[in-house]
């Protein structure tokens, strides 16, 4: 089975539409969404209504999907963060809202092949940044590999019987194969605000007969996308992180 993962992708409609224009040249068999297909960008509904179209999908939730529809009050959550947030709130339709409400709550398991959560399988609001708090989940796990996001940053953590390791991606097509008997903590980036410094979507494939992992990054329209953050009142600082990748 090959799969496309997806994460983070915060209403940013341009950076999903190039990344679905992208894959139509490359085959898949199911969708993935490790959460927060919503907040921060201008495009909830559109971001929304393009993932659900995706046919297969699993998906959980991320924390702005539960704070944009409802299900929390955000009381964690910084002031631009949460001034998105209700903005986002308003603007969703009942039906889109409703979808959000429903997505389960990490840790799901696809297809007996690999576990997916937004922050960790053992809390999915917790951020794994790096190999402590990757230990710490390897420690009360036994997933011999999930997909995570949260972090916004693409980046594979590897625990062998030896060592753990953080494997650092390489733009713009980063390929690695995933050892048999190795366990792995993988994050695909985000579709819509990266903050490695690198402002490409970014968003992975996964081959789970040859058990290769690629995490691509591809440019989209920024210039729009910001023009819609500013058009809407949504904060400046979410229009002007996107052209720096932070």
């Amino acid at each position: 089975m090959k799969y496309l993962i997806l994460s983070d992708i915060h209403s940013n409609r341009e950076a999903l539409g190039s990344v679905l224009s992208f894959v139509r040249r490359k085959p898949w068999d199911k969708a993935v969404c490790l959460g927060d297909v919503v907040g921060y960008g201008a495009n909830p509904n559109q971001a929304v209504d393009m993932l659900r179209r995706l046919r297969p999908l699993a998906a959980v939730r991320g924390n702005h999907d539960k704070v944009c529809s409802g299900l929390e009050e955000g009381e964690l959550f910084n002031r631009i963060a949460l001034e998105a947030a209700m903005w986002t709130r308003r603007k969703l339709t009942k039906t889109n809202s409703r979808w959000l409400r429903v997505l389960p709550q990490g840790p799901v398991e696809v297809d007996g092949r690999f576990a997916i959560c937004h922050g960790t399988p053992i809390d999915e609001d917790a951020y794994i940044f790096g190999e402590i708090e990757a230990l710490n989940v390897f420690r009360h796990t036994e997933y011999p590999i999930c997909f995570f996001g949260h972090s916004h940053f693409p980046v594979i953590f590897a625990l062998s019987p030896d060592a753990i390791t953080t494997i650092l991606t390489v733009a713009p097509s980063f390929r690695f194969k995933l050892r048999e008997g190795v366990r792995y903590l993988v994050n695909p980036g985000s579709v819509g605000q990266p903050r490695d410094g690198n402002p490409l979507a970014s968003f992975a494939l996964f081959d789970s007969t040859s058990r290769v992992v690629t995490i691509h990054r591809i440019p989209y329209q920024i210039e729009a996308t910001q023009e819609k953050i500013l058009k809407a009142g949504l904060p400046r600082p979410l229009a002007d992180r996107l052209s720096i990748g932070r």
